[in-house]
């Protein structure tokens, strides 16, 4: 059955890495039908409008999205705000820090997965590292509620609710269970943030512990930092709140060669978008040296969480051998190669033999 999949090829390098991933998931041979539509800040430059409503549309119609790295700006008072019609029939307005923000609150895509896992042909101090990052994605610090008390003075607020807290750690035991994945450290700082981390901790504890098979752990998040670079290969998946999932994700992403070669999803009841972690790298656009690795492993988890797990499986068996060959990559990866020049090795290389077989499970 052929899935329609709504297409954003967001700012700055987006449009070239999301066009490298969708024609790797042509060429394998997807079930796939691509819905293309516009979001992103080059589009409020031209419109006014960063991301309109008939992205919202799709994405709710179809079930799931690709996404390319969307630009933000950093300090000021810039919002993206959402007027929509709920069910209760009020038009409501929302507001949120940037556009990617945006869809995940607006699209409730509570749940972001970011698997990191070592690839042979990228030179790093470590090896062998398989872990997934299980990010809280709707409350804590990035709900944006932010004032200033006076002209010298701002404060913000982290809400940690239980219901969000343990509708996380089902999500993380459930995908844990699918994954053949068995241990779990919740990452907080309790010690010190008492009632909200405190609150995160003991709803996750509490949600894991009616899970047979999951060993739960837990750790203070300097100390998880810590443990992260002295031994990485220790972990298995981890279980965090909003700030510190962005955080932690981004230092284990370096552990293995950096974002370019991290794929992320943002997952909810009713829909999911997949997306590359790293930015849009506006000085880098239009140059063809963007490293495609990242876009295209989260379209490989796309294709996993439609059940084309074949597919999935041959596009990162050809990304690992184009990557272990080193002949054919992008400039932060030590080559020479433009990014359409990659992508045709990574598409030269489907066919190949060992492209088809099961050698891992599902990340």
């Amino acid at each position: 059955m052929t899935a329609t999949i709504t297409l954003i090829p967001g700012d700055g390098i987006g449009p070239e890495v999301t066009a490298a991933a969708r024609e790797v998931v042509d060429a394998v041979g997807a079930n796939i039908h691509w819905e293309d539509l516009d979001a992103g800040m080059s589009r409020l430059e031209r419109t006014g409008v960063a991301v309109p409503e008939v992205v919202y549309e799709s994405i709710l119609r179809n079930g799931v999205a690709l996404k390319g790295p969307m630009g933000n700006t950093f300090g000021g008072d810039f919002r993206v705000t959402r007027k929509a019609r709920r069910a209760n029939g009020r038009i409501e307005e929302h507001s949120y820090p940037g556009p990617t923000i945006a869809l995940r609150g607006e699209l409730e895509l509570f749940a972001n997965v970011r698997p990191i896992k070592s690839f042979a042909g990228i030179a790093s101090r470590y090896h062998d590292i398989d872990l997934v990052i299980f990010r809280e994605n709707s409350e804590d610090l990035y709900l944006g509620i932010e004032r200033m008390t006076d002209q010298n003075t701002a404060e913000a607020v982290k809400r940690i609710t239980r219901s969000g807290s343990e509708r996380m750690a089902r999500f993380a035991a459930e995908y844990m269970q699918r994954t053949g994945r068995e241990r779990v450290t919740i990452g907080h700082k309790s010690n010190v943030l008492k009632l909200t981390d405190g609150l995160f901790l003991d709803a996750c504890s509490e949600t894991l512990a009616s899970y047979p098979g999951i060993t739960v752990e837990s750790r203070v998040v300097d100390a998880l930092c810590m443990e992260l670079v002295l031994r990485p290969e220790h972990f298995d998946c981890l279980l965090l709140p909003n700030l510190y999932g962005d955080i932690l994700s981004d230092l284990a992403a370096g552990l293995v060669g950096g974002l370019g070669v991290a794929p992320g999803a943002n997952i909810g009841a009713d829909c999911a978008v997949f997306e590359a972690v790293h930015g849009c790298a506006p000085d880098l656009a239009g140059r063809n040296v963007a490293n495609p690795s990242s876009m295209i492993l989260s379209a490989a988890l796309m294709l996993r969480y439609l059940g084309q797990d074949r597919a999935a499986r041959r596009i990162e068996a050809a990304l690992d051998s184009v990557l272990r060959t080193g002949a054919c990559v992008t400039p932060d990866l030590g080559g020479s190669a433009g990014t359409t020049e990659m992508t045709a090795a990574i598409v030269a290389q489907l066919d190949a033999p060992g492209t088809g077989v099961d050698s891992t499970p599902a990340p």
